[in-house]
């Protein structure tokens, strides 16, 4: 597949964000060895157009991504729309949060379009087809604490870059622009799932969704659950995919969150019933609440799932 130049792209978001930082309530600065760290929230407050950028950055400059206002049981929620026509790069091969950032004590999930050059998760990008070569690389980061001189130098060998040629972005969970950039993976939960279940992703041509955008919580942990629901919840997608009739009668009746055995509760209960070890929920509980799958061979949309305000209000706006 002929690269689609993500890191460039992501490059140049992150170059306005350090033009407009103080408008936006970011702080940027440079590590020792070289790498430029943009703070969305760790250190400073970031804000709703921080995230929309983080956002951006996220999916490599191939996704467009609004606010909008959206109608949920006969109340408006403040949202986010997120729209792509090239869904299984902007968000298997950039957006999702394949690569986890170990070094000493310091952890956190990186995403963007660095993963796509690194190709360290190795199995998905052989399945993608997908591999930038890039002379910059652009990480987003989902953490409490900024990225040190050895993080940098840690992820320069890996993607065979130089700490200088790296950009770092990063926010936590419970943070404005945290909240945003999460509930912006709407397409992604879809097509991380589909990929779960054995589809081949590049089949879907375009997708547009909507989540609403969590309340921020007193502490990540929280946040982490917050900002789950909104996707599990009040996620809705719609996507135009290459396959037939019955390939997407079968994918969309399994596609929904509510296909999950862990479905029903807020993700915060959830968590603490399996005495917070995320690895023991059920993986296919990550994905829209209700979708749409579109058949480019037929013209027909096969319909799944659907949003539960019930749950998404306990969940943001607990008693």
């Amino acid at each position: 597949m002929t690269s689609l130049n993500m890191n460039e792209r992501a490059r140049d978001i992150a170059d306005l964000m350090a033009e407009e930082s103080t408008g936006l309530r970011l702080a940027v600065s440079s590590l020792p060895g070289g790498a430029r760290v943009i703070d969305a929230g760790v250190q400073v407050n970031g804000g709703l157009n921080a995230g929309l950028l983080l956002s951006e950055i996220c999916m490599g400059g191939l996704g467009d991504i609004e606010y909008c206002s959206i109608a949920l049981g006969g109340e408006n929620w403040p949202g986010v729309q997120v729209r792509t026509d090239h869904p299984a790069v902007a968000c298997m091969a950039s957006q999702y949060a394949g690569w986890a950032i170990q070094v000493n004590k310091y952890f956190a999930m990186g995403s963007g379009p660095l993963r796509s050059h690194a190709r360290v998760e190795k199995e998905l990008f052989e399945k993608l087809h997908y591999a930038e070569d890039a002379t910059c690389g652009v990480l987003v980061l989902e953490g409490r604490d900024l990225p040190t001189d050895e993080v940098a130098a840690y992820v320069a060998r890996k993607a065979d870059l130089s700490p200088a040629q790296l950009t770092f972005a990063i926010a936590p969970t419970a943070s404005l622009a945290g909240c945003t950039q999460i509930s912006a993976r709407i397409l992604e939960t879809g097509l991380h799932k589909m990929e779960t279940l054995g589809f081949d992703v590049r089949q879907v041509v375009s997708g547009i969704g909507t989540a609403p955008i969590a309340t921020v919580a007193k502490n990540d942990l929280r946040g982490i659950g917050r900002t789950n629901d909104c996707i599990l919840y009040g996620g809705q997608a719609h996507y135009t995919v290459r396959a037939g009739d019955s390939e997407l009668a079968d994918l969309a009746a399994k596609l929904p969150a509510s296909a999950s055995k862990d479905y029903g509760t807020p993700f915060y209960e959830i968590f603490e019933r399996y005495d917070k070890d995320f690895y023991k929920i059920d993986p296919l509980l990550f994905s829209p609440a209700e979708v749409w799958l579109t058949s480019l061979t037929s013209g027909r949309t096969y319909h799944a799932g659907r949003v539960n305000v019930d749950v998404l209000k306990r969940s943001l706006h607990p008693d």
